[in-house]
């Protein structure tokens, strides 16, 4: 688990969470309300909101995360980790003590934490199969 999240506020723009990202080199922001987490926005929401959607980048970022925001807690282990992951179809994964927030979780993580080679393939894959289902099984071509 990461513990250094970078967070910001639902109320704060999408061009202030892109500067987040881009100061903080990272590919997600927990967005919170009163410092309680509500959603992740990540990169690529960013992206088709502003440059796809034609969204002003002075809207406000709450309503372009996502939502509900899965969590899991601090005294899980690394296998219930990847299932919620996997389960959800999600990348990252905010964990939680008490309700607030204290580290997050990603793909890269477990893949790291997993020490084998082998297994982190097989965690990255499971993730991204899970939440990519039509870039696997789409008939490409056709």
């Amino acid at each position: 688990m990461t513990q250094g999240v970078v967070t910001a506020e639902t109320g704060d723009s999408l061009s202030r969470v892109g500067e987040l990202m881009r100061d903080r080199n990272v590919g997600s922001v927990v967005m919170c309300e009163g410092g309680r987490p509500v959603g992740v926005i990540t990169d690529r929401d960013l992206a088709i909101a502003v440059a796809a959607d034609g969204v002003s980048p002075g809207d406000e970022a709450g309503s372009y995360a996502s939502r509900p925001l899965v969590t899991g807690e601090v005294e899980m282990d690394i296998e219930e980790a990847v299932a919620l992951m996997v389960q959800h179809r999600i990348r990252r994964l905010p964990v939680v003590d008490s309700g607030d927030l204290a580290g997050i979780v990603t793909i890269d993580d477990l893949a790291v934490r997993a020490g084998d080679l082998t297994a982190a393939h097989q965690i990255t894959a499971e993730v991204a199969r899970a939440a990519l289902p039509e870039f696997y099984f789409h008939q490409r071509g056709g």
